[in-house]
């Protein structure tokens, strides 16, 4: 089974998280936390300042790794760095996604998370 390597922005403001909502793919419509694959000879930090800017042409500060989800999808294996991140700038675009929102520890499982993401919200619950 072939492995993506990725990593996710976990963008924390004010108690909230940021999660975006999917705008294509098989996956349309489910939400996660922003981010991409990671391109050759790329830190996960730097992949993750530039799919960040790529995504919702914005720039971040990246803290610390939060946790590796890894995940098995019907057609491959996922390697999920995910990074707590602070905004630089309040100023976000959605350049792939449908939708976006800031979700507090109450509102957290409002949302069709994807499967490797949903595993992350136990964890968030427990530092918002």
């Amino acid at each position: 089974m072939k492995t993506i390597e990725v990593v996710a922005a976990i963008i924390i403001r004010d108690g909230k998280v940021f999660s975006t909502q999917r705008g294509y793919g098989d996956w349309k419509g489910w939400w996660e936390f922003p981010g991409g694959k990671m391109e050759p000879g790329e830190s996960p930090e730097e992949a993750l300042v530039r799919e960040i800017r790529e995504e919702l042409d914005a720039e971040i500060s990246v803290g610390r790794l939060l946790d590796t989800v890894e995940w098995d999808y019907p057609s491959f294996h996922l390697t999920m760095h995910c990074y707590i991140c602070s905004l630089a700038s309040d100023s976000m675009h959605l350049n792939e996604h449908e939708a976006s929102a800031w979700l507090t520890r109450e509102t957290l499982r409002s949302v069709r998370w994807l499967p490797a993401d949903e595993g992350l919200i136990s964890v968030l619950e427990g530092i918002l």
